[in-house]
């Protein structure tokens, strides 16, 4: 097998061997370098899974460098070569903007599945600006009222980012500038990946079976399954000659508490009250686990409480505005909203795609920036998105505790719908994370008072698991429902354009 750059546990190497094989059936060797023509055959598709802390990212990004340097091109959904057609492509793909955002992060070009649906349709003189951008042509092109200076801006933004619609925002330009329209996909693409594929539901899969003839889900088996698939995720219809699981756990030399807390919820005797004095011993040695007597209002701006019941996400959100002041007939600037869907008639099927490829899919976290320039248009920052910056007609509905209709602060006829996001329950935060979570912890035990069991293990386990495994860096486990006075007003003005590339080690624990 060839040797990448790391050393793998014995479960990585093997898993690595396998998706290597599965690609030399499609005609990518990665032992020879070899890169030769697709041809039409039968589809291949493979699930790697694995716990949080398995090493399942380290493996992709491992993989995704190694067909690059065979000569497979990575492609993203916000543009697409002409050039690129003959060539053997990959796209690496995440059900949300934030699971997307986290590979990148990491140095992986990631996009949505959303995004590899939907394709832009650009303008014929800005196909120039892209085509030197990623090195296919050689001459700097002129565009009128495109500076030297704007060109340099976007060279250096799509070097560092890959992407074409930021290089060129980075030019001063805006989507409607450059982008003509945007069609479905009709013809399929070669190599997916897609992460986070716990999260898939059945038509979703069948969809990305469509696209890519050639396809590997990464996943972890221990989440919460989709909503309407009755607790069944797609690899248990998947053959075990098409599966393979990673079960060594990567930690840096200090051992990460976090990922102990969740890897002990495996074991079948463990109740909830002597989980919940684990985590009270693991806050006394350690301070990225906090045992909590209140929910802590200045983390809910950016990091939504987790919470499994809706009327508990209801309440902390009205506490949340209450302690901010914010007045029932508008928004402060800085506080955060989940995308709940957009409402546009088939007429405005332009403009529906136009707002879902910048972002604005449901589930998407936003930031409310302020009111937009036509009455009922907000300005908004999608977290994640590569293009974070969106002017959109919005309905905003605030739910209120024990009342049947939401409050409408303010709304256009029609647009892009939001909930507030200051909690969310943990069904929703699957696939995003945060480096601090809160979690709610008197709605687990009334989880683990039900008795309910979902895959063959209590309910409040998964819900557990999958909350403690949002935090990246500090883990609040709040157990009293009370809130603190927040530090200061919302703000804005840590919003700024996505971060640079981290690098991967093998000891990484959020692998």
């Amino acid at each position: 097998m060839t040797v990448p750059a790391l050393v793998f546990s014995d479960d990585q190497a093997a898993a690595y061997d396998s998706v290597t094989e599965l690609l030399r059936g499609a005609g990518v060797d990665l032992d020879e370098g070899l890169c030769l023509p697709a041809q039409e055959g039968r589809s291949r598709v493979m699930a790697l899974m694995g716990k949080a802390g398995s090493g399942k990212t380290l493996l992709l990004a491992e993989l995704v460098k190694a067909l690059e340097a065979v000569g497979v091109e990575t492609v993203s959904g916000d543009y697409e070569s002409r050039r690129a057609r003959e060539k053997r492509t990959l796209a690496v793909l995440a059900p949300t903007n934030k699971a997307a955002s986290v590979l990148r992060m990491r140095g992986v070009p990631a996009t949505t599945i959303h995004r590899i649906i939907y394709t832009p349709v650009y303008d014929p003189e800005y196909e120039r600006v892209a085509e030197w951008l990623m090195g296919n042509e050689d001459e700097r092109p002129e565009i009128e009222g495109l500076a030297d200076i704007a060109l340099d801006r976007a060279l250096a933004v799509y070097e560092q980012h890959k992407s074409i619609p930021a290089a060129l925002a980075a030019a001063g330009l805006r989507g409607s500038d450059f982008i003509t329209g945007w069609k479905r996909r009709e013809e399929p693409l070669d190599i997916g990946f897609v992460d986070e594929s716990s999260m898939l539901d059945e038509r979703q899969f069948d969809d990305l079976c469509e696209i890519f003839p050639n396809l590997v889900l990464f996943g972890d088996p221990a989440q919460l399954a989709p909503v309407n698939q009755s607790g069944k995720m797609v690899f248990d219809g998947m053959k075990d000659s098409q599966k393979r699981e990673l079960h060594r756990i990567h930690r840096q030399e200090a051992d990460n508490p976090i990922l102990d807390l969740a890897h002990a919820l495996a074991d079948p005797a463990l109740g909830f009250g002597d989980f919940e004095r684990m985590i009270e011993e693991a806050a006394r040695k350690d301070d990225r686990v906090v045992y909590a007597n209140r929910v802590e209002v200045d983390l809910m701006a950016r990091s939504p409480v987790l919470v499994w019941r809706n009327a508990t996400r209801i309440r902390l959100i009205n506490a949340f505005r209450r302690v901010h002041d914010a007045p029932e007939d508008s928004l402060l600037p800085g506080e955060p909203l989940i995308c709940d869907g957009i409402e546009l008639p088939l007429k405005h099927r332009r403009k529906r795609l136009d707002l879902e490829a910048r972002g604005l899919i449901k589930g998407a976290q936003v930031i409310y920036l302020g009111p937009g320039k036509k009455p009922g248009f907000s300005r908004l920052h999608v977290v994640g998105a590569i293009e974070p910056q969106v002017s959109a007609a919005s309905i905003v509905k605030i739910e209120k505790p024990e009342e049947e209709e939401p409050f409408i602060p303010f709304a256009a006829r029609m647009g892009a719908t939001f909930l507030h996001g200051a909690a969310v329950t943990i069904h929703k935060a699957q696939g995003s994370q945060w480096e601090e979570v809160q979690v709610f912890a008197p709605d687990l035990y009334a989880a683990a008072r039900t008795g309910r069991n979902e895959a063959g293990q209590p309910l409040w386990k998964r819900l557990a698991y999958v909350a403690i495994t949002r935090a990246q860096s500090r883990l609040y486990w709040v157990v009293r429902n009370r809130l603190s006075r927040p530090s200061g007003a919302l703000r804005v003005d840590d919003l700024s354009a996505p971060a640079a590339p981290l690098e991967l080690t093998a000891e990484d624990p959020a692998l």
